[in-house]
């Protein structure tokens, strides 16, 4: 934030308060043009009113009058032809502005009609690298601008980089929203949802793939904003943000934890650390619904967090950040006064989060991760014995939470796999029927018919057991030949024994059963080895068909069943590429349930002095 944006802002107000309109007569006449000598008089009366230079004030006059005047012809020219005109600002991934330019694209126009602009005016080559941000949403390149709410004289954001920098930045999202794709889709076998002490969350399949996908989006952008990305975070946030809001069930679970708000909270850091002031009404918009979640969480002026954990609380971070954000919101506001009350607030929480270097750096010898260390300190008001104790404790928690979990979570997934996701049944509502001593299938058909209502299905369990009983499919023996082609594949024979029990005999659900059920790689990699060699040798071209060169006969299988095994090889490998895309969408991400409160505050005390040294002025 320069100086001279200062200025803007107070004689933009001062304009307001005064009802100046600088492209009207005395200041400007149709035909003649400005009229400097009021320009002038103006310069004077302002700048010494406002303490501005008479120099600064006249240039920045001049320059609010040129603005006006292009906004003016931009709505003629619309009235007149169509063709919309947008203020587009540049950003790079630090926060420099490379440039502001002016684009003309018709609303009826796709938003890959002004991709295409924007590319041109910065001699780029490929168009869809370019992404175009207005009011807090990425601008589809399918739909029509109109649609999209975009007006003409409207102020967009453009995250793009260089012209290799802008292919990097486009393929690495493309990439970190495929791999966030197939780990949503993996059956919880690489990622589930827990809170910060370890107890896992369950929704039904639909809203859990939704959420679940923005949670992943929501983490590899909180990593790009560690290393300073903040393109590249924005472009994810946004992503995520959209996944969130995708349908009322999602915005029921939001409300009742925060991650919703942080995501808020983080687009507007983001803005702000592009240095790009385009964004300001939807940064009010998104500080409001933190600041509302936040309430929610913690109390009306976080009272209850306050009472609870004490002043020095880790979330006070997050209030930190907020506090600091609404005072610089309220500075381009030129609410000033507000603005120094919020800015005193941040500064308030600062003082009171701060750690001595020596604290830290005593529980990082120790071997204890710096977040770890950070969080327990604050937690304990700098104390390091205490700290060393919460770190314990708090592991000692989460470990024993997820061991209590085990059973409800394994539950979860055995449901999974054999309802398909036609009717979802509630993991732990089939734990808690079942610890009173029902059996788990009448217990699942008894959520079924009361979509997971838990009293009544206990009801129906208590009196209608029977009934119960006879709507449950009969459960065949298992197939032994199919126990043993799945044993020749390479699978153990207890869990080939359980999946075609699973599954009533289906070969290929079995198969695919049991590939979900793998826990390394490893394990994996085998199957497939084995399927590829059992197929190798049961070719028309083998020699060894049906006697084999080992002391284990190898399987005479009709085509039928060899083209089956083939389908199944190439869902191994998909299953394969789930590792794969699982391994480098964790490469960056934090360990720690509770990183999101992991905010050393080194900016924000940076962006809190400027702004108060700003007031001052």
């Amino acid at each position: 934030m320069s100086q001279i944006n200062n200025t803007f802002i107070k004689l933009r107000a001062r304009l307001r308060e005064r009802d100046i309109k600088l492209w009207e007569e005395p200041y400007y006449f149709e035909g003649v043009g400005t009229i400097e000598s009021e320009i002038d008089r103006l310069a004077r009366d302002l700048s010494g009113d406002l303490g501005i230079s008479l120099q600064d004030c006249r240039c920045a006059l001049t320059e609010l009058q040129d603005s006006a005047l292009r906004k003016l012809a931009a709505w003629k020219e619309f009235s007149d032809t169509g063709l919309a005109t947008f203020n587009v600002r540049c950003v790079d991934k630090k926060g420099g502005t490379s440039q502001m330019m002016e684009i003309k694209c018709s609303l009826g126009g796709l938003g890959s009609d002004l991709q295409k602009e924007v590319a041109k005016k910065l001699n780029l080559s490929e168009s869809s690298h370019v992404k175009c941000i207005s009011g807090g949403r990425i601008i589809n390149g399918q739909r029509t601008l109109a649609s999209q709410g975009l007006k003409t004289n409207q102020q967009l954001m453009v995250v793009v980089g260089g012209e290799n920098e802008g292919q990097e930045l486009h393929e690495r999202i493309q990439r970190i929203r495929a791999d966030v794709e197939i780990v949503a889709d993996a059956d919880h076998r690489f990622m589930e949802m827990e809170d910060q002490d370890g107890r896992p969350i369950f929704l039904p399949p639909d809203e859990n793939r939704s959420i679940l996908m923005g949670l992943a989006m929501y983490e590899t952008a909180r990593a790009a904003m560690r290393k300073e990305n903040f393109d590249e975070a924005l472009l994810l946030l946004l992503e995520a943000d959209e996944l969130f809001c995708r349908s009322s069930e999602s915005s029921k679970f939001l409300e009742a934890v925060d991650n919703y708000a942080l995501i808020n909270l983080d687009i507007v850091w983001c803005y702000l650390c592009l240095k790009n002031i385009t964004q300001l009404p939807d940064a009010q918009r998104r500080l409001d619904i933190c600041e509302k979640s936040f309430f929610r969480s913690y109390g009306e002026n976080y009272s209850r967090l306050y009472s609870m954990k004490g002043p020095s609380c880790p979330e006070r971070a997050l209030i930190m950040r907020l506090h600091l954000l609404q005072g610089v919101l309220l500075f381009h506001q030129n609410r000033r006064d507000e603005a120094y009350e919020r800015l005193e607030e941040a500064s308030k929480d600062l003082n009171e989060l701060k750690l001595y270097d020596d604290q830290l750096m005593t529980l990082v010898e120790m071997g204890y991760e710096e977040c770890d260390a950070r969080l327990a300190l604050r937690s304990c008001a700098g104390q390091v014995d205490r700290a060393i104790q919460f770190i314990q404790e708090h592991k000692e928690k989460v470990k024993k939470e997820r061991q209590n979990s085990a059973n409800v979570r394994q539950v979860n997934q055995e449901i999974r796999e054999t309802n398909s996701g036609e009717h979802w049944v509630d993991p732990r509502s089939v734990c808690r029927l079942m610890e009173m001593g029902y059996e788990r299938p009448l217990v699942v058909e008894a959520l079924k018919r009361t979509k997971n209502n838990l009293e009544r299905s206990l009801d129906l369990l208590q009196h209608h057991s029977n009934d119960l009983r006879a709507n449950l499919p009969a459960t065949p023996p298992v197939d032994e030949s199919l126990l043993s082609t799945l044993q020749q594949l390479g699978f153990p024979a207890t869990s080939a024994r359980t999946a075609l029990e699973t599954t009533e005999n289906d070969f290929r659900k079995s198969m695919e059963f049991l590939l979900k059920s793998f826990v390394s790689e490893d394990e994996l990699l085998a199957v497939i080895e084995a399927m590829q060699k059992l197929l190798k040798d049961q070719g028309p071209s083998s020699s060894n068909r049906g006697t084999g060169n080992s002391s284990t006969p190898l399987l005479n299988l009709s085509a039928t069943e060899l083209a089956l095994i083939q389908s199944v090889l190439v869902k191994a490998k998909s299953e394969m590429e789930s590792y794969n895309a699982f391994k480098r969408f964790n490469e960056d991400l934090a360990e720690n349930n509770s990183h999101y409160l992991d905010l050393p505050l080194v900016q924000e005390e940076q962006v809190l002095n400027e702004y108060r040294h700003l007031l001052e002025q």
